[in-house]
């Protein structure tokens, strides 16, 4: 297995990726694409459309803030999907997850779009919507960590960096996706006929996003470096071993520095694309419109950070490539608010449009730098509780309290925020070790 298993490459010398390897590249980007488009896709008709045909009552508040919540439910659900993914994906392979969870997730997206409403089941709908947001939530637990680990894996080693972006850089496509759809579809069905039933073709638009990508991810073959280390394993009675959870958490510094890291880029994600739109939409002449175009604007810069920031990473190793944004963003935050603050629309582009693509240059360095933090053996799961447990801890509480922040204490307090969530990210690039060019085919 000489030839399949990753190593580091002399310089001057050229790696190739295994035959497949594209193939491997776009199943995982569909995922990664599907992934952020649904959850796009749910925050923007959560306030609009999802709440009164969902939630009973007359309080369009309480609407709004339940719709909002069933939307929280996936993250709840993400770290047990991480997990049991996780656990599975050691044992089994990396393809059979790539293959699950992404059909689960497909799935899951798409019924929701045909879903009875509560005015037409009563209180089942709700409960449908919920159990629905939380199967998703579950699958995206492993559907992330298969899809970099994927990626990682199967790629060149040098590229290692570059190669990881790209299913980070999901994020913004499937945001930019989301928002021209929905766009598209209130053009194409004015008045009541979108909040009646065009809102379904938005959701129903997952299953051939689910047709594509499961016929992409279904023919890819195992990561060789898992290959290689299973059998590395077979010869040592793998039966005996425990699970890759424990194994994982057994030395926990690789899991608290990838937490530690995500912190502040969760943090920062959030709060430039999801707080910022109700934020600047009240009170600083901008219309709710005006904010979300530029998001989407800034979602374009995002990718291009990402993929920037992993092929840097490949030439000045994965510490400098993170440290650089991450203090680039300490120092962003207050500058970013002045501009939100001027009511002026350029200067609000100007402020999310940078935050974003910083952000992306930090997220996209950090999919290569977590996997490499982990031995083969429990790679998918140390880093799905990474992953997924980010997310739980900093992202989806981020715009909750900076609202809170905000209405308590004033700005300077989410200022604040910004830049001590993102210089815990520093402190924990700083202590932790550079991992540019690890031997994936060594033996752990």
């Amino acid at each position: 297995m000489a030839s399949t298993v990753d190593r580091v490459v002399p310089s001057g010398t050229r790696a190739t990726a295994p035959a497949g390897f594209k193939r491997v590249l776009a199943g995982s980007m569909a995922g990664a694409v599907l992934e952020w488009y649904d959850f796009a896709i749910y925050g923007i008709l959560a306030a609009t459309v999802l709440g009164p045909l969902f939630f009973p009552g007359s309080n369009s508040v309480a609407k709004l803030l339940l719709a909002l919540a069933t939307q929280g439910l996936g993250f709840v659900a993400r770290p047990l999907g991480g997990i049991v993914f996780g656990h599975l994906g050691d044992r089994f392979g990396r393809k059979p997850m790539l293959v699950v969870t992404f059909t689960l997730l497909g799935t899951a997206t798409a019924a929701i779009g045909l879903l009875p409403t509560y005015h037409q089941i009563g209180i089942g709908a709700t409960v449908a919507l919920v159990v629905l947001r939380m199967v998703q939530g579950f699958a995206l637990g492993g559907e992330f960590g298969a899809a970099v680990l994927m990626v990682s894996e199967y790629g060149e080693p040098r590229r290692r960096g570059f190669w990881a972006s790209w299913p980070q850089a999901g994020a913004p496509l499937g945001t930019v996706l989301a928002t021209v759809l929905v766009t598209v579809l209130t053009s194409a069905f004015p008045g009541k006929a979108f909040d009646t039933w065009g809102w379904r073709v938005a959701f129903l638009f997952a299953v051939p996003l689910l047709l594509v990508g499961f016929w992409l991810r279904r023919s890819v073959e195992e990561s060789p470096v898992f290959r290689a280390a299973q059998e590395h394993a077979e010869q040592r009675a793998r039966g005996s071993e425990r699970s890759s959870i424990l194994a994982a958490l057994a030395k926990p510094r690789a899991v608290l520095h990838g937490l530690g890291m995500r912190l502040g880029e969760n943090v920062a994600f959030y709060v430039y694309t999801v707080f910022v739109i109700a934020y600047a939409s009240h009170g600083f002449g901008y219309t709710r419109g005006d904010v979300v175009l530029a998001v989407t604007f800034a979602s374009v810069f995002q990718f291009a950070g990402m993929i920037l920031g992993g092929a840097w990473s490949d030439r000045v190793g994965r510490k400098p490539a993170m440290l650089v944004p991450a203090v680039v963003l300490i120092a962003w935050a207050p500058v970013f608010f002045a501009l939100v603050h001027t009511g002026t629309l350029p200067l609000l582009w100007i402020g999310v449009g940078v935050g974003a693509f910083f952000h992306g240059m930090l997220a996209g360095t950090e999919a290569a730098w977590i996997t490499e933090l982990f031995p083969t053996k429990h790679r998918y799961a140390g880093s799905s509780l990474v992953f997924q447990g980010s997310s739980i801890i900093a992202g989806a509480p981020a715009p909750l309290i900076a609202v809170w922040l905000i209405d308590r204490f004033g700005v300077g307090t989410v200022v604040a925020y910004l830049m001590i969530t993102m210089a815990v990210t520093v402190l924990a690039v700083v202590t932790s070790r550079e991992t540019k060019g690890r031997d994936f085919g060594a033996a752990d």
